[in-house]
């Protein structure tokens, strides 16, 4: 018993088109095909294979997935065993999406914490920091390297970064070309690479500035905080701390007038 294609697609549901694109792929050979008027006639085995076919497009195999299947494939056991390794490819799949879909609420939700505080007037205030766990890279240089060691770490601990990138001074002056300070992330879990310390930063009580603006003007910031530290006669501990609330993006470079700063300056209790 044979079948056009027009009723072979009534009988499959699948459309004459993609009967046709099928049999160009290989992956559904008509049973016969007229030398002379080209048409194509399909059979009994052929209503099974495209069955099967149905079934691995519905659950999103690829063509060449299909085509491969069914080429290597002679009994129902060996599809099985092609489905179940689709079946842990799409778990995969699941489980990076959530982790997807997790880091972006973390970003829309940073962004609107950042949009908030940029319609605030920012004061000098005294609080307390926790304890993190971060990765740093120590560097001896000029103040403008510290992005070769924020790339550094963002290859190191992508995944593992769950904070804002902030910088360690370990000077207590400005220093132009042999300054000793050491950019970090905060991160949930990881160990020691080349390079990187993972340690714990201890937290404790800081004067904070939030500074608006480019980076090239944080001076007027940290004159303003010096200038409540010396009011308070306040002892300051090292290493000092700015962390990059908002800055330049991945993609884009924004508004530098808009660029978040934080300044954590560490005082004795």
């Amino acid at each position: 018993m044979k079948f056009s294609i027009g009723e072979f697609s009534k009988i499959t549901t699948l459309s004459v088109k993609s009967l046709r694109l099928y049999h160009e792929k290989g992956i559904l050979i008509p049973a016969e095909v007229d030398k002379f008027t080209k048409y194509r006639y399909y059979n009994e085995i052929n209503y099974e294979k495209a069955r099967s076919i149905k079934i691995l497009r519905e659950h999103d195999f690829s063509l060449a997935e299909i085509k491969d299947i069914l080429d290597e494939c002679s009994e129902e056991s060996d599809m099985l065993e092609q489905i179940k390794v689709k079946l842990s490819e799409v778990k995969n799949k699941i489980d990076r999406y959530k982790e997807i879909s997790q880091s972006l609420e973390n970003i829309i939700k940073q962004e609107k914490e950042n949009v908030m505080k940029t319609k605030q007037e920012f004061e000098v205030e005294e609080k307390e920091i926790p304890t993190i766990l971060i990765a740093g890279h120590r560097m001896k240089g000029k103040y403008q390297d510290v992005g070769e060691g924020f790339k550094l770490l963002g290859k190191s601990f992508g995944r593992h970064i769950n904070g804002k990138a902030m910088n360690l001074y370990y000077d207590d002056e400005y220093r132009e070309d042999d300054a000793d300070f050491e950019p970090c992330f905060p991160i949930s879990k990881g160990k020691d690479t080349e390079g990187v310390s993972v340690r714990e930063l201890k937290g404790g009580r800081c004067v904070s500035l939030i500074h608006k603006g480019q980076y090239e003007n944080l001076s007027e910031s940290y004159k303003k905080i010096f200038a409540y530290i010396n009011e308070k006669s306040l002892n300051t501990l090292l290493p000092s701390r700015e962390v990059y609330i908002k800055g330049p993006g991945m993609i884009f470079k924004g508004n530098p007038n808009n660029y978040l700063t934080e300044i954590q300056i560490m005082i004795e209790k």
